[in-house]
């Protein structure tokens, strides 16, 4: 299959807060977009996380939909980028560059993104152990650029 971004996610808000038991906050409208501006060290221009100190090291979530259940998008998982055709989760510790035609994006992975007991509820129960191991990763951008849903070229250093 010929690797591509499906879908990506910027949302100014945290949905998942508080006990799962409640369920998340409502969604705000348009956090669901056909391109992201990504800036070096910061993040996602828009996205919750853009900037703020604690996430710095991992300000960019990817997941592959082969991940996940049928059906299931990025509003159920809260990641940034859902590709398809790209197995990420065994990147950390490497470099993951995307290119949606606009050059490429370096993404620096640093971590896993584990999953949490949000899961059991916004995709079903049992997700969250399901998922583990297939939760994504966290990145660092080093780079400015932009990326778009559509095909996608991609390098792994």
């Amino acid at each position: 299959m010929t690797p591509q971004i499906v879908q990506l996610l910027a949302s100014p808000v945290s949905r998942f807060v508080g006990r799962p038991i409640d369920g998340p906050a409502p969604a705000p409208p348009g956090e669901l977009v056909s391109e992201i501006h990504i800036r070096a060290g910061l993040g996602i221009v828009g996205d919750r996380y853009f900037n703020k100190p604690a996430h710095r090291d991992a300000s960019v979530t990817v997941i592959a939909q082969e991940s996940l259940p049928p059906g299931i998008d990025l509003t159920h998982v809260r990641r940034n980028i859902l590709t398809a055709g790209l197995d990420v989760d065994d990147l950390v510790g490497r470099t993951l560059c995307l290119d949606s035609g606009q050059g490429p994006v370096v993404l620096e992975v640093r971590r896993r993104a584990n999953p949490c007991a949000w899961m059991d509820v916004t995709i079903a129960p049992g997700a969250w152990r399901k998922l583990r191991g297939r939760g994504g990763i966290r990145c660092v951008p080093a780079n400015d650029g932009v990326l778009r849903t559509g095909v996608v070229s991609v390098e792994i250093r």
